[in-house]
């Protein structure tokens, strides 16, 4: 019988790309995540009854133990970037992958991948930072041979960083930014894939790889990058730290005196402080040279999915070409 990996949060944007890895290199995969019905889209990653979504919270043990019954490997990749409801930072990136390395040690699970993040920090300022580096910490506690991924910014069709920033561009001539010099080092979402789906077969040793994309360069430089991909000219205005401050906290309190009816998708306070920080490779850190993946440049990837973003989507080209022809 093919092998049973249990993906929790395997419907989100980077655990949809393992689940397909995993369903391609002819594993079962069982999809754990807090509504199933929407995540049936995962299904014809694979053959009939291959790919299955299942209702889990991570929050609770019962059901984490269940989605891995007979289970070969895990992949935890719930994580979150704004806290809402019963979805706190402790519970979902500290608590929540301890909890699913302590049971499948307890279950006899062989293998688990976990993926955190670049700037994973027990001690960092940022709550976000410091559940990431928990998490790891209570992941290894339980699962020390486990593979922890931590990519930088992660970029694709389904992201929501280019295409958030690419979908202002049609609505204002500027475009604001937080910790424009700060930099990054995106990586394009099916490299992380593929270094998870390594972690699950056992083809990457266990430990701590930082994944980052060929290129490096700051926000303002990823701004003017998507820019040129979706031919518009805007205007990039990097805000000043303590403006930024100030909005996210009166984002924050929108969110709290609403009781969370009003969630806060704009800035938060933890998110500015993250966004003071560069978010690229620690020198001397394991990553995909060790994994034997060369990364894929943004430049291959961008305008296969941002397109839809310039002024005339898939006529853009078509339209620039015979605005030349009328110059002729």
């Amino acid at each position: 019988m093919a092998k049973l990996v249990t993906i929790y949060g395997g419907s989100g944007f980077v655990g949809r790309y393992i689940a397909r890895r995993m369903a391609k290199a002819g594993w079962r995969v069982r999809i754990a995540v807090r509504r199933p019905n929407e995540a049936l889209f995962v299904k014809p990653y694979g053959v009939v009854g291959q790919v299955e979504p299942i209702l889990c919270n991570i929050r609770d043990d019962a059901s984490v133990r269940a989605a891995m019954q007979g289970a070969d490997a895990v992949v935890n990749c719930v994580g979150i970037l704004v806290e809402s409801g019963k979805n706190r930072f402790d519970a979902v990136q500290a608590e929540g992958p301890a909890r699913v390395a302590r049971l499948a040690a307890e279950s006899g699970v062989n293998r688990m991948v976990h993926i955190s993040a670049i700037g994973a920090d027990m001690d960092a300022d940022s709550e976000y930072a410091a559940t990431k580096g928990e998490g790891e910490a209570g992941v290894l506690k339980h699962m020390p041979d486990a593979v922890i991924l931590r990519p930088s910014i992660v970029f694709g069709p389904e992201d929501d960083f280019f295409n958030r920033f690419a979908g202002m561009t049609r609505m204002s001539p500027v475009l604001p930014v937080v910790g424009g010099d700060t930099r990054f080092q995106p990586v394009y979402v099916d490299d992380v894939a593929r270094a998870a789906e390594m972690g699950v077969t056992g083809a990457a040793a266990g430990g701590v790889y930082e994944l980052g994309g060929p290129e490096t360069d700051s926000f303002r430089g990823l701004m003017q990058r998507m820019l040129d991909v979706v031919h518009r000219r805007r205007l990039i205005l990097n805000m000043p730290m303590w403006i930024a401050r100030i909005m996210a906290f009166g984002f924050d309190m929108l969110q709290a005196v609403t009781f969370g009816l009003i969630s806060n998708g704009m800035l938060t306070r933890d998110q500015v402080k993250n966004l003071a920080k560069d978010n690229v490779v620690a020198q001397g850190a394991k990553g995909f040279e060790e994994l034997g993946i060369r990364p894929v440049a943004m430049a291959s990837v961008l305008p296969d999915y941002l397109w839809r973003f310039r002024p005339s989507g898939q006529y853009d080209a078509i339209k620039a070409s015979a605005q030349n022809l009328r110059k002729n």
